[in-house]
């Protein structure tokens, strides 16, 4: 990426950034709340301390960004998989089934086992959206959508039925042994090994779509299916079927690594609406592996400075949820928007 274009992605973040000031402002002003001591709360809560910056914006960003690949690798193949958040949870499940077969095992061997579960159950799942459409036409939004309510729904009675934890009382599963919890890179912290990981994936999906045949292949396919097939010779079926896999597979990691490095057992309600906050990261990033990272660390200090915020000054996190919404409405029409200038722009020439 050349210098005007990373001129050009820092102006339109800065665009949004303000638009969504903007937007939380005036909310705060129309639920009667008071905005300075808001904002203040939500500053505080996101990055007013060492522990607030690694222990929850930082850790907040580890799930938001594999799901925030799993859309972009998706989106990059022309595929609108709008299921990362039935795929982490299926991520998760499959990695808390693995725990108890693996507590007397190595740590060395088990923590890999269990991540590598979780993404080939996000894969497996992001699969049959995947044969759904190839094979029966039908449209991955409406089958991703409805994935996303059977796992939650396969959530809740894993948690009340076969995973749940001994006692039967809570509906949550066994909570998973120390040896088993990804290594904490600082003491006092929550921030775990997680993070380094998903930086690592980022920059491996980035090298892989820029720099293997495999990668543009699935450029190709996205950016025009009819000419990849016919003048490209690209197996779109197949490397569409690959692009269904691999998006899966990385949201399932990011359920197994909030699994075992966050929240350490699975209950009704594990995400809170990861996968689809991941969209808004993913389209921010405009697809590119590297910046979906950026953008869900300023994800991340939103959704921890909406919890301070609700905490400190009485604020409802939904608030926030709000203004993350209204921020994906505001880049597709920006897209839509830029897409018609440049075609009115080309048609003049």
């Amino acid at each position: 990426m050349n210098t005007r274009a990373w001129l050009r992605g820092a102006g339109q973040l800065a665009a949004v950034l303000g638009a969504a000031f903007v937007m939380l402002s005036l909310l705060l002003i129309a639920t009667g709340h008071d905005v300075t001591t808001a904002l203040q709360a939500m500053v505080r809560g996101a990055f007013g301390s060492y522990y607030a910056i690694t222990s929850a914006t930082m850790v907040r960003m580890v799930p938001l960004g594999f799901a925030g690949l799993a859309v972009s690798i998706a989106f990059r193949a022309g595929i609108l998989n709008v299921g990362a958040e039935g795929q982490l949870l299926v991520g998760a499940a499959a990695a808390t089934a693995l725990a108890v077969p693996l507590a007397g095992v190595s740590p060395l061997l088990a923590i890999p086992l269990m991540l590598a579960g979780g993404a080939i159950a996000g894969a497996l799942w992001a699969g049959v959206a995947g044969l759904l459409r190839l094979r029966f036409g039908v449209l991955e939004v409406i089958s991703t959508i409805m994935l996303n309510f059977v796992a939650l729904y396969l959530t809740g009675w894993l948690v009340r039925g076969p995973l749940q934890e001994p006692t039967r009382i809570n509906p949550q599963s066994v909570s998973l042994p120390d040896a088993l919890h990804l290594p904490v890179l600082l003491e006092g912290t929550r921030l775990h090994a997680g993070v380094p990981l998903v930086v690592v994936v980022a920059v491996g999906a980035w090298w892989w779509l820029s720099q293997t045949a495999s990668g543009f292949r699935v450029r190709a396919v996205g950016a025009n299916v009819f000419a990849a097939q016919s003048a490209g010779g690209i197996a779109v079926g197949r490397t569409v079927f690959g692009a269904f896999l691999l998006s899966g597979l990385l949201a399932g990691l990011g359920g197994a690594v909030e699994y075992t490095g966050i929240t350490y057992a699975l209950y009704e309600n594990f995400s809170p609406g990861y996968g689809y906050t991941a969209i808004a990261v993913a389209l921010l990033a405009r697809l590119h592996p590297i910046g979906v990272v950026g953008t869900a660390l300023l994800f991340g200090a939103l959704e921890a400075g909406a919890n301070a915020m609700q905490r400190d000054a009485g604020v409802p996190s939904v608030v926030v949820s709000v203004v993350e919404a209204l921020l994906i409405l505001l880049i597709v029409a920006a897209d839509r928007w830029s897409e018609r200038m440049s075609t009115r722009a080309e048609m003049a020439t």
